[in-house]
C-alpha cells in the first residue's frame, strides 16, 4: 500500500474536464469525532469525513500539459491560469496503484432501504447536476464513472466514500451521498442548495474544494477534495490545547482564508474546531459551508452557528455582518491556547448567552500578552472595534511564529 506522502505526490496535479475547458482539482474528506461533544444551537448538514492527504492545489505547468490530454474533472478559473506554476512542485504520477480499500456495498445497499423519490417544486430545487452549472459547468458525472473503495464515515443525510475516477489518470475522491427525502423532512432544502452555490465557486489552498457535484432520483452526491488528517477538533481532542506557536500558525491560515471569503462577499458564520480540516502537512482548510451565507448587503440576521461562537450581535438578535466571523476568530484562537471556548458555562445555555451579552472575558495568565493582545482585540462588544483580518495577520504574535517561507506552511 502507498504511503501518504506517496499519495500526496500522486494526487498533487488533480484535473478534471468539463465540457469546455480543463481544470485541476484534488480531493479531499474529513473525520468527525463523538468526543467531547458540544452543544450545537442547530444540526451540522456537512460533517465531511477523511483519513487521507490534499494534494496541492495549485498544479505545476508540466501537470497542466499532462492533464489537457486526458479526461479530466473540472474547469480552471481565471484566477488560477494566471497563476504562476511553481518549478519545484512534482509531476502527477499515475494512481492505480493506490488501494482505495474494499467497498462495502454500502451505497447500494443504504438505497434499497433508505430515502424516498420526491415530486414537485422540491425534486426541481434539488435537481443538482455541476454539469449544467450557468459558471464553469464540468462533465456530467454518473455514480458508475467511479471506483468506490473503504466508507469513509457517515452523515445526516448518507455516507461518505473514498473513490477512484475510472478513467485515467484515476484521480481520488471523497464522494457524500445526501438523500433528497431526508432533506425535504429536515426543511433544509435552500441551505443545502446555498452551501453548494457558494462552495463550488471558492478557490483557496485554505478553503476546503467541491469539484462536482450529480443526483439519481433518490440522492445528491458531492465530490469533495481530500484532506490528509482530516478534523482539527480531533487533534484538540487529543492535545487538550495548542502550544501558541502552533495556534498562531493557525489563526493566520484562518485570517487568510476568512479575508478571502470577506472579500466574496461570503459571511462563513459557524466558525469552530469540528468545521476545520487538516492536510497532509498540516495546513488548515475550512470545510463546513452550511451556515454561510452571500451576503453583498453585508447586513443578516438570522440566529445560527454553535452557541459557544456566536457573538453578542446574535445572541441580543441584532443585524450581524462579516464581522461574526472575527469574533469567531476571537473564539478560535481562545479554544486552541486554552482547550476550551472562553465563554462556555456548563450551567446552561442562558449562562453562557449572559456572558457572551457581557463579554465576560477571563483570560488564564499562561497566555501570552501578545495572544492575550489579539484574542482581546478580537473579542470585542462593538462590532466595527474589532481588529481588521489583514491586522490579524500582521500582529506580532502571529509574525513572530509565521514559518519564514509563507503562512500556509505545515504546523509541526
Amino acid at each position: 500500500m502507498a504511503s501518504v506522502g506517496q499519495i500526496t505526490r500522486q494526487i498533487s496535479a488533480l484535473e478534471i474536464s468539463s465540457k469546455q475547458n480543463t481544470t485541476r482539482t484534488t480531493t479531499t474528506a474529513t473525520t468527525t469525532t463523538t468526543q467531547h461533544k458540544k452543544n450545537a444551537s442547530q444540526t451540522n448538514v456537512t460533517k465531511l469525513l477523511s483519513k487521507y492527504a490534499a494534494p496541492n492545489p495549485f498544479p505545476t505547468s508540466s501537470s497542466l500539459q499532462k492533464a489537457a490530454s486526458s479526461q479530466s474533472i473540472a474547469s480552471k478559473t481565471q484566477q488560477e491560469a494566471s497563476r504562476p506554476p511553481s518549478p519545484t512542485r512534482p509531476a502527477p504520477v499515475k494512481q492505480h496503484t493506490i488501494d482505495i480499500g474494499k467497498y462495502d456495498g454500502g451505497f447500494e445497499i443504504e438505497n434499497e432501504t433508505r430515502g424516498a423519490k420526491i415530486t414537485g417544486q422540491a425534486a426541481e430545487d434539488l435537481a443538482l447536476d455541476s454539469s449544467v452549472a450557468a459558471y464553469l459547468p464540468t462533465r456530467e458525472w454518473h455514480l458508475t464513472d467511479f471506483d468506490i473503495g473503504r466508507p469513509l464515515g457517515k452523515g445526516k443525510f448518507g455516507r461518505v466514500y473514498m473513490v477512484r475516477t475510472k478513467t485515467e489518470p484515476h484521480y481520488i475522491l471523497a464522494l457524500k451521498c445526501l438523500y433528497k427525502s431526508e432533506i425535504v423532512q429536515s426543511r433544509v432544502e435552500k441551505q443545502i442548495r446555498r452551501e453548494i452555490e457558494i462552495q463550488q465557486n471558492l478557490r483557496h489552498p485554505h478553503v476546503l474544494r467541491l469539484y462536482g457535484y450529480f443526483h439519481d432520483e433518490k440522492r445528491i452526491f458531492l465530490m469533495l477534495e481530500f484532506a490528509g488528517k482530516g478534523e482539527l477538533y480531533r487533534q484538540l481532542t487529543k492535545y487538550g490545547s495548542f502550544t501558541e506557536k502552533r495556534s498562531s500558525r493557525y489563526i493566520d491560515q484562518m485570517a487568510d482564508a476568512l479575508g478571502y471569503l470577506h472579500a466574496k462577499h461570503v459571511i462563513h458564520r459557524d466558525i469552530k474546531p469540528e468545521n476545520l480540516l487538516l492536510g497532509i502537512n498540516g495546513e488548515l482548510k475550512i470545510a463546513d459551508f452550511g451556515w454561510s451565507v452571500h451576503a453583498p448587503g453585508s447586513r443578516r440576521k438570522t440566529l445560527c452557528g454553535t452557541l459557544d461562537y456566536l457573538p453578542p450581535e446574535m445572541v441580543e438578535g441584532r443585524e450581524h455582518s462579516e464581522k461574526v466571523d472575527h469574533w469567531a476568530l476571537g473564539v478560535l484562537t481562545y479554544e486552541f491556547i486554552c482547550g476550551a471556548p472562553p465563554f462556555e458555562d456548563l450551567s446552561g445555555y442562558n449562562a453562557t448567552y449572559k456572558r457572551i451579552a457581557r463579554v465576560d472575558l477571563k483570560i488564564p495568565a499562561k497566555v501570552s500578552p501578545e495572544a492575550r493582545d489579539v484574542i482581546t482585540r478580537l473579542l470585542q462588544y462593538d462590532p466595527e472595534k474589532r481588529i481588521p483580518l489583514s491586522e490579524v495577520r500582521k500582529h506580532p504574535w502571529i509574525v513572530k511564529y509565521r514559518s519564514k517561507g509563507h503562512s500556509t506552511a505545515g504546523i509541526s
